[in-house]
């Protein structure tokens, strides 16, 4: 601020911004407006949205407005579901005008002067906002006044002020890392978590997805870490994932024109045995969520009745408009890199999101010609050329079990229950199918164009023809064609529709805060993700606050998991079982699963009727499984 690059360069930053602000640059002494408008603190630190650094201004922030958001009012008298309202304003304050220090110019030196509504105040460059405060005090709510940190300690103790400067002083040298999407940080109490957590925001600042969900699993473990602080190093290694393997794919089209793609695998751990993962073809794949598939599926392992590592990858290839040839030599120029790091003792792949039976044929006959003898299929021996597999049909089914063993605990059933879902892959389509079996009324699917509502509900001939369009890759646009009076809505999603029970099952993040909102106010009570990470961290605070049940994928799709490994094995086989058989088999492992994460949950203190108990208590005992074999194995 005192010095003319300074200048010159908060210049630049004013010419950039929206042309309805006028940028000014104050110099040491001059009066400015440090006030916020109307409006109290943030409740609390746990519902405060800090923001990323963007990659245009390294930056750190200095103080933001208080945001005016969304809270859960109780419920009125003779109200069935509580609203969501906006929290009511509170006094204007009164101004305080105080003069530009220099001692703010050293401590924000990011921070900039702008004129809002005929008054000069001081913008953080991080956040664009102004005010004395970003939140309360996170070490609590109560108190008065005095007792709550200054606006400048309180900045210099947070990580997004920490890792702000430390990006600063890294962009003098080698430039700032991407970060696309901001990063929801959350409070922790425990100073060691709180550690863990601030050197993968050190490490990985623009990793967001694995960021995100590394989080979810600390919050978690934080009583597991009280107990035994030998488990802090044990989660520091886990949080390092084995290896992670990047490189390139090239290909060549029909038309003979060449192609690079980038390639991933994560092995994230191999501590209970060979990796298990899918392999994910999709045009936003990134080694963000190449690291979050891979822990995520590390974990999912770990809690499932078979002990396996975990892994996780795919490529940005998008196998949508490519012909069966092109699909094949890219398959091929894949499994030409990654066939070196596979194997039945080391790492089998799965199918994700792009990768069904079609392409694991085409990688698994390269593996094949390449190893030079065969050692057993992808998810299974010879399942492919049999043309069927149980693997996803259990991840489904297994949905619907866990949704029934919930449902069983508060004395209800599945019977006529109105069930969105969302997705038109084998995953929804198996979910649908086994809601119908059980007398739920399933109304939706949708894809990315948009989603698809029968409110008379999908019967076995609906879901048929579902599944023709999604083989035919036409839009779901085409079922209103012979189902009049169904909809279909462009560019948006199913969750603000009325229902009481929902199964995201399409990608990771697909249910954000105001999409979680229009759950809460669409009546549904209860939420089992068939998909990774379908919920944003804010989009789960409001669906916790709101009572709404959330079944996390690392126990709900159990089944899918435990059933890929039968396949695998020579124990039994799948082929020969009957349908009875098998849902048995399938809903005594989605039992055990569900009573072991319960019981895991108490014994840290977390009561079967917390809505956050099934998430806890499956991350912990899926960390304390892997735990136990890396304290037994050693630092390796």
């Amino acid at each position: 601020m005192n010095s003319t690059i300074d200048e010159i360069t908060l210049l630049h930053q004013a010419q950039a911004r929206a042309p309805s602000h006028h940028m000014v640059v104050r110099g040491i002494g001059e009066e400015i407006d440090l006030e916020i408008g109307p409006g109290d603190d943030d409740p609390s630190f746990s519902s405060t949205t800090l923001v990323g650094v963007t990659t245009h201004e390294p930056v750190a922030p200095e103080e933001q407005e208080d945001h005016k958001q969304l809270v859960l009012s109780s419920q009125a008298p003779g109200d069935g579901q509580p609203q969501l309202v906006k929290a009511p304003q509170g006094k204007r304050k009164k101004k305080v005008v105080k003069k530009w220090r220099e001692e703010w110019a050293d401590t924000y030196k990011w921070a900039y002067v702008d004129v809002h509504e005929s008054t000069p105040r001081v913008f953080c460059s991080v956040c664009r906002e102004y005010g004395r405060k970003h939140r309360r005090n996170p070490y609590g709510n109560e108190g008065s006044r005095n007792m709550q940190m200054s606006a400048l300690e309180e900045h210099n103790n947070s990580l997004l002020h920490k890792e702000a400067l430390r990006l600063q002083m890294a962009s003098k040298d080698k430039g700032v890392p991407v970060i696309e999407r901001p990063v929801y940080v959350k409070a922790l109490m425990l100073k060691s978590a709180s550690s863990i957590l601030e050197s993968v925001l050190r490490r990985d600042p623009h990793e967001v997805e694995f960021i995100q969900c590394v989080q979810e699993v600390v919050h978690s473990l934080e009583p597991v870490l009280v107990k035994n602080t030998q488990y802090i190093h044990i989660l520091e290694r886990l949080l390092e994932p084995e290896r992670a393997i990047i490189f390139r794919v090239p290909w060549v089209d029909d038309r003979g024109e060449t192609h690079v793609n980038r390639g991933f695998r994560v092995q994230f751990s191999q501590a209970l045995g060979p990796c298990r993962g899918g392999l994910r073809f999709h045009p936003s794949m990134t080694l963000s969520i190449a690291k979050f598939l891979g822990f995520e599926q590390a974990l999912k392992n770990a809690l499932s009745p078979y002990k396996l590592g975990g892994a996780g990858g795919g490529s940005d290839f998008d196998p949508k408009g490519k012909s069966e040839a092109e699909i094949m030599r890219f398959c091929q120029s894949f499994m030409d890199e990654l066939y070196k790091y596979l194997g039945p003792d080391q790492d089998l792949p799965a199918e994700d999101l792009g990768v069904g039976p079609r392409e694991m044929g085409y990688l698994f006959g390269q593996y094949r010609r390449l190893t030079g003898h065969f050692q057993g299929s992808f998810t299974g021996p010879k399942i492919f050329w049999s043309g069927y597999s149980l693997r996803t049909e259990a991840t489904g089914y297994g949905l619907v079990f866990f949704a029934r063993l919930i449902l069983a605990e508060m004395n209800k059933e599945l019977k006529g229950l109105r069930s969105i879902v969302s997705g038109a892959g084998k995953l929804a389509m198996h979910v649908l199918e086994k809601l119908l079996s059980c007398g739920a009324i399933p109304i939706t699917v949708s894809d990315s164009k948009g989603y698809l509502l029968d409110e008379d509900g999908f019967d076995y001939v609906k879901i048929s023809l579902l599944r023709d369009i999604k083989v035919q890759q036409r839009s779901l646009r085409d079922y209103v064609k012979s189902n009049p009076r169904a909809k279909y809505f462009e560019d948006a999603k199913p969750w603000s529709e009325q229902c009481d029970i929902a199964f995201p099952c399409a990608s990771q993040n697909e249910i954000d805060q105001p999409d979680a909102i229009a759950l809460v106010n669409s009546g549904c009570r209860l939420l089992i993700e068939g998909s990774n990470m379908p919920c944003t961290s804010q989009a789960i605070d409001i669906l916790r606050k709101s009572k709404v049940l959330v079944a996390p994928a690392k126990a709900a799709t159990a089944g899918g998991v435990a059933v890929g490994e039968l396949e695998l094995g020579n124990e039994c086989n799948l082929m020969q079982w009957s349908a009875e058989d098998f849902e048995a088999k399938l809903q005594d492992m989605m039992k055990q699963t569900y009573e072991r994460s319960l019981k895991t949950a108490s014994e840290y203190g977390y009561l079967k009727d917390n809505p956050e108990a099934l998430v806890h208590g499956g991350n912990i005992c899926a960390f304390l499984n892997l735990a136990h074999a890396m304290i037994d194995q050693g630092c390796v």
